[in-house]
């Protein structure tokens, strides 16, 4: 039987050049090629139609570890690591996830090596050997995957939501995994984990399988390449999970779940449970409707609202409910207009014919889960577009958001003391209490009588959506304009002819940061600003335009990206709040008591996020420590931030960046627009920042042939995890070394993980990984782990550079110019989108580095170097013992591993190894790198 490869007319966005096929396999297995001439990377992701519903009883995350085991030894690639090590040596990635009814495996790959990569792929589905001892050690891999969740309340919240459900419903079940469900368990009932392994695996049929192929060659090419690879996929003609319908049945409504998080903070979820969408997804909005409404599953959904509490809000939570439904009621009531409709449809369509190209990976994962859900003529568009006008679906859905069939999530430490029950999993204490719909509607009754009002019409929605001329050629951002207040850098779209534009206003305010007062200060009014125009800016987001006003080093950023239309109505109105900016009381006790909650959560955070942290404090010569920000912040009035306020603007300087479907006149004029708004009103409190105070921070140079320790307790020794961050400082930004560190990273991240992690089975957390801190480059180890304690961990990570010296040694000139090969490859990389080349030309602008043409210097550097070359850079620098090897180790040790922690500070310091026991004396004794940024006098206008 002969692969049928049908003609399907595919729904595609206009701006949409690749080509597509679908195509059936003889054995059923329903593929998706996608061929396109312009990619540099190819990538494949498969869909199985098992999930971990179909965990066996009592053998609870077999299907997540199933996933997990796939990645190792097949019969034709007897390798451990042939897959991964492929795929990572060829400029690729790869990864895997499991949802209740389905498991996703993908990749990508430079496109020269799509066939190998493909091949090693599909072997996946054909005959993985799962071997008995790789069984047992990637156990211990799903083990503390589920440890490092424990103490997540994302992860609690949600398996408590799935307890308080019919226990005969596999959403009631536990998916991770973890030792004593994969291991302890079955052994006792005397079962053998392979082999259910194995058993389980024959649920992987051919005909439960969507595969989807994004490659460079044409579409005939991709189609032999599938079916000679693919065919082979077994077809047991198993038949697809049917999920019984809702896992909520009468008695897991009408209640309020009052449940213990680990972290500050109150939180507040309402849901019911809906029809999901895709039972009559053509028969009107339904989908936009619900906006938030979740699940993977057919045949059940929720819909949700959730909400962060402040300490007042928490007080009134039954205010809050109530005005929920009062809400839903006035939705009822005169929500349902056809103008609405029509208006989210006309943004649908626009989003959908303009949207953005992503990466290849990004693409085949969103596009696969299509094909199970869509006829093949709209697995493109999937759900992005709307069909008619259908007021009694919507309220159908409406009617399904009532008092009976509600659930109330509340989290907070406030319920310390006053819970009954336990969830058997992850421990997480809750009560529940039941809610009547005549107590919800005493709550209505209630309910403050603020004016609720429907959405009017939308000021965003683009109108104007024609492209700009552009006269010039332009390769590189250029200084369109320069004054003494700013600096303009202006790019044309060369490369994507779409009707958006990307600004960044980059407020340059020394001020700042010179105390923790003043960083948590500036830190507060940039939260004031953003929820200040979170309602006005609502708006703006559905109709495509984006902004967000985020905390830098050196004073604060405004970034705005979308459609050009209105975009500048959008940035004039960020201006004006930033010139009229007031302190509002109400909402400054609301967002001061948030930031000292998200302070105080630090202690919660992973351990290896805390031992980055420290190293940051050890490396950037003016940081301050959370601590200090803290103890400023709790002491922080409103009426000193307004004095403050003033205070930080006065000495402003404006870097400007502007790319996209925009003419240069225009730039110039929204700089001018902004500097008049700014600076030049009547009493503004804005002045110019002369050249002498730019602000730089620069970064502590570590002392060579020496390795520096820092050891401390977790914040949070409840939390079973320790971590270790080995940091070896490299070189100062510079072309031919950023490629020898490059070249480095390439050929050992996939090694070193796989010492690490699959042998040793130190941690599910670990990596190698490149860094750089305001242009001094690095390499970063990290492991976290609860089986080892930190001294150990870095003790390993000494061993694997010794073991790893003899194959950089080895290597032979095929692999070395292969590597250099494939990191050639991946540097000339296209950008996909406007966003992706804005962020590398303005990253240069910001770094101070200002080498647009990077890439190309770069490229030509590594086509001349020599493996002679990069073998002495690599005994220069990198090897334990290197002369010009510069290491600093931040250990951070959990309750586990207290005995170790008390050893570890009470030992003598071996030679050449410098232990920080007060990291602010440790700064001052060190130089410092030089900055790479010039400052705004230090640019000439050509």
């Amino acid at each position: 039987m002969a692969a049928a490869a049908g003609n399907v007319e595919f729904i595609r966005a206009r701006s949409d050049k690749r080509e597509y096929r679908r195509l059936l396999l003889p054995n059923a297995l329903e593929c998706l090629l996608i061929s396109d001439a312009d990619t540099d990377k190819a990538a494949a992701c498969m869909e199985v139609g098992v999930g971990s519903f179909s965990d066996p009883e009592g053998l609870e995350g077999l299907a997540h570890f199933l996933e997990h085991m796939l990645f190792y030894a097949s019969e034709k690639y007897p390798g451990e690591q042939d897959y991964t090590k492929y795929i990572s040596e060829h400029g690729g990635s790869s990864n895997a996830f499991t949802s209740s009814e389905t498991t996703n495996f993908y990749f990508d790959v430079n496109a020269d090596n799509f066939e190998e990569a493909l091949d090693r792929f599909a072997q996946f589905f054909i005959k993985p050997l799962m071997s008995q001892d790789a069984v047992l050690r990637e156990i211990k891999a799903v083990d503390s995957e589920h440890k490092k969740n424990l103490l997540s309340d994302g992860w609690r919240m949600h398996q408590l939501q799935k307890h308080l459900a019919s226990k005969d419903h596999p959403y009631h079940k536990f998916s991770t995994g973890s030792w004593e469900t994969l291991e302890t368990k079955p052994k006792e009932r005397g079962l053998d984990i392979r082999l259910e392994l194995l058993k389980f695996y024959e649920n992987y049929s051919a005909n439960l399988m969507h595969l989807v192929v994004y490659g460079k060659e044409s579409l005939d090419c991709i189609q032999s390449l599938v079916e000679s690879l693919f065919s082979h996929v077994k077809n047991m003609d198993q038949r697809s999970f049917k999920c019984p319908s809702q896992p909520l049945s009468a008695e897991h409504l009408q209640l309020l779940v009052k449940a213990i998080p680990i972290i500050e903070g109150d939180y507040l979820k309402i849901s019911w449970p809906v029809t999901p969408n895709i039972q009559f997804y053509k028969e009107g909005w339904a989908m936009d409707l619900v906006a938030g409404a979740g699940s993977d599953s057919n045949e059940y959904s929720f819909f949700s609202v959730g909400m962060r509490l402040t300490d007042a809000g928490h007080d009134h939570m039954e205010d809050i409910i109530g005005m929920v439904f009062k809400y839903i009621h006035l939705l009822k009531e005169d929500g349902i207009h056809e103008w609405i409709f029509d208006e989210l449809a006309s943004i649908n369509e626009t989003e959908f014919h303009y949207q953005d190209k992503v990466h290849p990976i990004s693409y085949v994962t969103a596009t696969v889960s299509s094909m199970r859900l869509f006829p093949p003529e709209e697995w493109l568009v999937g759900e992005s577009l709307p069909s008619k006008y259908a007021p009694n679906r919507i309220n159908m859905i409406l009617d399904e958001l009532s008092p009976e069939r509600v659930r109330i999530l509340c989290e907070s430490k406030k319920f310390e003391g006053s819970t009954n029950c336990a969830e058997p999993w992850y421990n997480t204490s809750y009560s529940i209490e039941n809610v009547t719909p005549y107590m919800i509607k005493q709550w209505i009754q209630k309910a403050p009588t603020e004016k609720l009002y429907l959405p009017k019409p939308n000021i965003f929605v683009p109108k104007d959506l024609s492209l700009k001329e552009v006269p010039d050629k332009v390769t590189f951002p250029t200084i369109l304009r320069k004054t003494p207040l700013s600096r303009l850098w202006y790019k044309p779209d060369m490369l994507f002819f779409t009707p958006k534009v990307y600004i960044i206003i980059d407020f340059h305010c020394p001020l700042s940061s010179h105390s923790p007062e003043a960083a948590v200060s500036t830190s507060l009014f940039v939260d004031l600003l953003v929820d200040y125009l979170n309602a006005y800016a609502y708006d703006a987001q559905i109709a495509g335009l984006f902004f967000s006003i985020y905390l830098t080093s050196t004073g604060f950023q405004v970034s705005v990206g979308g459609y050009n239309d209105k975009m500048r109505v959008l940035l004039h109105a960020i201006m004006k709040q930033i010139v009229n900016f007031v302190v509002k009381p109400n909402r400054f006790s609301a967002l001061k008591e948030t930031s000292v909650k998200d302070y105080q959560n630090f202690n919660f955070s992973q351990p290896y996020s805390q031992a980055s942290y420290y190293l940051s404090l050890i490396l950037e010569e003016k940081k301050w420590p959370l601590v200090e920000k803290l103890q400023a912040l709790s002491k922080l009035e409103s009426d000193s931030l307004a004095k403050f306020v003033p205070h930080l603007l006065s000495k402003t300087y404006l870097e400007c960046y502007v790319q996209g479907n925009i003419e240069p006149g225009e730039a110039e004029s929204i700089v001018q627009e902004i500097e008049d708004t700014i600076f030049n009103t009547p009493n503004s409190v804005f002045k110019p920042m002369s050249p002498s105070q730019y602000l730089v921070k620069r970064v502590i140079m570590l002392e060579k042939e020496i390795k520096c320790c820092y050891q401390i307790e977790g914040l949070n020794q409840k939390n079973e995890n320790s971590s270790v961050v080995q940091y070896i400082q490299v070189h100062h930004d510079d072309a031919l070394s950023n490629i020898k560190l490059e070249l480095f990273s390439l050929i050992s991240s996939q090694p070193a993980f796989n010492q690490l992690r699959t042998v040793e089975q130190l941690g599910y957390i670990t990596y190698l990984s490149l860094r750089s801190d305001r242009g001094v480059w690095a390499l970063e180890v990290v492991i976290q782990s609860t089986v080892k304690d930190p001294s150990y961990l870095d003790s390993r990570i000494d061993e694997f550079f010794k073991t790893f010296e003899s194959k950089i040694h080895e290597l032979s000139d095929k692999d070395f110019k292969r590597n250099v090969k494939s990191l050639i490859d991946s540097k000339l990389e296209k950008f996909n989108n406007l966003w992706e080349e804005s962020g590398f030309y303005w990253g240069e602008i910001e770094a101070g580095t200002l080498k647009f043409d990077r890439v190309e210097s770069e490229v030509a550097l590594l086509r001349e170097l020599k493996k002679e070359e990069f073998i002495e850079f690599f005994d220069e620098y990198i090897k334990v013992d290197a002369p010009q090897r510069r290491t600093v180790s931040v250990q951070v040790f959990s309750g586990n591993h207290l005995a170790e922690f008390k050893k570890a500070i009470a030992e003598a310091d071996p030679p050449k190894t410098c232990r920080i026991t007060d990291i602010f004396g440790f700064k001052r004794s060190r130089p410092l790198h030089r900055s790479l940024k010039g400052g705004p006098g230090l640019i000439t206008m050509d």
